[in-house]
């Protein structure tokens, strides 16, 4: 077999990124499986999925802890499903974010007759194995008229609903410009499928937007222009860390799953390259700094804000490690010799930091 790497987007680019997610803790499911689940190519919840997450759920009342009825379940299900496109894409996107960070509220009618409206939260943000993690590939979604289908390569859920978005891209696009980096199309493809004619409905939901290759990862979120589609320069997951995720091995269940109704020639190249020793690519490094669970419930939940001048913001590597610094500096207190205050520093920066943003991150 020809070991000479492949640069076609499902050996460089594609599967890797399937067997990185499945070993950082989301659940593969095939496209046919993702589509039973939805329903139909109109539908981009999971809606059993948020179903099962939503039975695990409970809430207070007078002491004791009560499951949600299955008419509280329900009008949470609504909720999220009735996202209303009338105003645009932004609008349905910000009312969506406001009800994943700050939960829903039902009417619950209670054993004393009287009537309760706990606040239930959908993604659990401070445990993250209290949430379903599950993701698919080649996700076709109907178009907004019903004219078309569109394919985004990746789609991550969180408890049956699509959070991320990615479109993986060989490194290089071949022919004339051989050079051109093909994360561009990614990106390209991103801002085309968002528009009102296109599939608007799955980034209603989406918060993360990713556009890969093997050789380079950039994220943006909803109506990022181009230009401002970051790199992540991660300071907390060192190169063993991720090393370690890159070469752990698949269970043979999630391996089954991953090449099910794949070239068998597919099947045998990756199972020689995954069965060797691998080294950590810029894609693998973008994956696990945003989409480790963990790390993406603490993005979601302090790091994304709407401005009604610039739009939908998602914070820089230098403003997420930053209010991380910050957080961590003013809950020092000196010793009471000395006053016992808080410890305070002075953060340094440079033109176009987004000093303002970073603002409001550390206060959310």
């Amino acid at each position: 077999m020809n070991s000479t790497p492949n640069s076609r987007e499902r050996y460089s680019a594609h599967l890797p990124a399937l067997h990185l997610l499945c070993n950082l803790g989301w659940n593969f499911l095939t496209t046919a499986q993702a589509l039973a689940l939805r329903g139909s190519t109109r539908e981009v919840l999971l809606r059993s999925r948020l179903i099962e997450v939503l039975q695990t759920r409970r809430y207070q009342y007078k002491g004791e802890w009560y499951p949600l009825s299955p008419s509280g379940i329900e009008q949470v299900v609504r909720e999220l499903s009735a996202l209303s496109l009338a105003d645009g894409l932004m609008s349905a996107n910000e009312r969506l974010y406001g009800k994943l960070v700050l939960g829903i509220t039902v009417t619950e009618f209670m054993p004393d007759g009287k009537r309760h409206q706990p606040t239930i939260p959908v993604p659990h943000c401070t445990d993250a194995s209290a949430n379903r993690w599950d993701m698919t590939e080649k996700l076709e979604v109907l178009s907004a008229q019903g004219a078309h289908h569109r394919t985004p390569d990746v789609v991550a859920y969180l408890n049956g609903i699509p959070l991320v978005v990615i479109e993986a891209k060989r490194p290089e696009s071949g022919g004339s410009h051989p050079s051109k980096a093909m994360v561009q199309e990614g990106i390209s493809q991103h801002l085309r499928n968002q528009r009102p004619d296109e599939i608007p409905n799955l980034f209603a939901y989406a918060q993360l937007l990713l556009s890969i290759s093997q050789t380079e990862g950039r994220y943006g979120t909803t109506h990022t222009a181009a230009k401002f589609w970051a790199k992540w320069h991660e300071e907390e997951y060192d190169e063993p860390y991720m090393q370690a995720f890159k070469n752990a091995p698949l269970k043979p269940e999630v391996r089954e799953a991953l090449f099910e109704g794949k070239p068998a020639s597919l099947t045998a190249y990756f199972d020689i390259l995954w069965n060797a020793s691998m080294q950590v690519s810029e894609q693998d490094r973008l994956l696990i700094s945003l989409l480790t669970p963990s790390r993406l419930l603490e993005f979601l939940r302090g790091y994304v804000l709407f401005d009604r001048k610039v739009g939908k913001i998602v914070a820089r590597y230098q403003q997420f490690f930053g209010i991380r610094a910050l957080l961590t500096r003013i809950s020092l207190k000196k010793p009471d010799s000395q006053g016992g205050g808080r410890e305070g520093g002075v953060v340094w920066h440079t033109t176009g930091w987004g000093k303002s943003f970073s603002m409001v991150f550390l206060t959310k």
